[in-house]
């Protein structure tokens, strides 16, 4: 399975990856590994928060429903939702078919002048150690 090493993961099978900066926040696309969507079979559903909730790190965003089973989707990184995908809402499948790419789930706006905003979280080597010794 594949574990792009362009951006970041959770141990809960979120990936995260900066967009942009403004000089005054971050942008940080998100959505779920490949390892997840693979778990969970044939997504069907994908419910995600609104534009402008504020997420904290670790806590439910939204929610996956696949043929198998119903998975929280975790916010890695703190800040408001700036954008969702809205056409998961008519192709959930998508994110089965394309999970780093057209599949993705919400970006979050990050407060901060420059760092890393995902630099506490896992890089693929790490990642990939979790999902092996899962």
């Amino acid at each position: 399975m594949a574990t792009p090493d362009d951006r970041r993961y959770t141990d809960q099978h979120e990936w995260a990856m900066v967009q942009g900066t403004d000089g005054t926040s971050s942008v940080v696309r998100v959505g779920i590994t490949d390892h997840a969507q693979d778990a969970l079979g044939d997504i069907v559903f994908v419910q995600l928060p609104a534009v402008g909730d504020e997420v904290v790190p670790g806590t439910p965003i939204g929610e996956v429903e696949s043929t198998k089973s119903v998975s929280d989707i975790y916010a890695p990184v703190a800040g408001v939702v700036a954008a969702v995908n809205e056409a998961l809402e008519a192709t959930p499948e998508t994110v089965n078919a394309d999970p780093y790419g057209a599949g993705w789930l919400v970006e979050i706006s990050v407060p901060g002048e420059g760092g890393d905003p995902i630099g506490g979280l896992l890089d693929a080597d790490a990642y990939q150690a979790v999902v092996e010794s899962s």
